[in-house]
């Protein structure tokens, strides 16, 4: 008996085959005077420093879903989901990269990457990021937009908190900048953006990229601003009735062990 349906197997990468139920979706509700959902607003603050053989890169840890405080421990400028994976396909293929080569990768490569992969979707993945790494040319920093644009700079803001960041970068950034200065530039900078952006706050989190490896500082600074509960929020039993109770009691029928194979 054949059936009525086969189950393909998920492609690798992105997919936006529902783009097109979307403009029709949009085209019936146009028809019947209903407004289609816009989409909401979101913000971060993100900034990054070239100094004397290191880079040093900041962010807040505020993820927005328009009014709504989504996440206090996630950093990126964009869509939340689209720069996960976006960095996760780059960190991949820079780690099949070197053990096929037995090298590390340079900076450049994995701009080139992010460019290829950004320009093949034409925009649909919302990622903005800052790129920086140190390699045998120097330290190196970059902006790669979700076209596929890149510029290379020395400092760098970006996110809805960018402009008061970037003010502070321009007053304060000097060439062949000591480790603590770039570090007191980039914390500078990211509370700006906290301060003047409803869309940024929480903490401040930082890596310091070098010759020798990655340091992840999370977080670097601690927000000043914590809320206390006013209330308590729980109910004693029995406040809400409840209407049915049915418990399904759970037997192990079969179990199997299996051993791994280490030899």
């Amino acid at each position: 008996m054949a059936l009525s349906f086969v189950i393909e197997p998920s492609l690798p990468g992105f997919n936006f085959e529902n783009s097109g139920r979307n403009v029709a979706l949009e085209d019936i509700l146009n028809e019947g005077n209903a407004k289609a959902p816009t989409p909401l607003k979101t913000g971060t603050t993100i900034a990054g420093v070239v100094c004397k053989d290191c880079v040093v890169l900041g962010a807040d840890t505020r993820a927005t879903s328009s009014e709504v405080v989504a996440d206090k421990i996630c950093c990126g400028a964009g869509t939340a989901a689209d720069t996960e994976k976006t960095t996760e396909l780059l960190s991949s293929n820079l780690a099949i990269f070197s053990l096929n080569s037995g090298r590390n990768p340079r900076v450049v490569m994995a701009m080139q990457i992010l460019q290829d992969l950004l320009f093949r979707y034409r925009g649909q993945i919302g990622a903005h990021l800052i790129l920086g790494g140190v390699d045998c040319a120097g330290s190196h920093l970059y902006t790669v937009g979700p076209y596929g644009d890149m510029d290379k700079v020395p400092y760098l803001a970006m996110g809805s908190g960018d402009l008061p960041a970037m003010g502070i970068l321009e007053d304060g950034f000097r060439a062949n900048m000591e480790l603590d200065a770039a570090k007191t530039l980039v914390r500078d900078a990211i509370h700006a953006g906290i301060m003047s952006d409803l869309g940024s706050g929480n903490n401040i989190d930082m890596c310091v990229i070098t010759r020798q490896g990655v340091d992840y500082i999370r977080p670097y600074e601690e927000s000043v601003y914590k809320d206390k509960r006013q209330r308590r929020y729980k109910y004693k039993a029995g406040t809400t009735a409840v209407l049915g109770e049915r418990v399904i009691p759970l037997e192990l029928v079969h179990e199997t062990v299996q051993k791994m194979d280490i030899a």
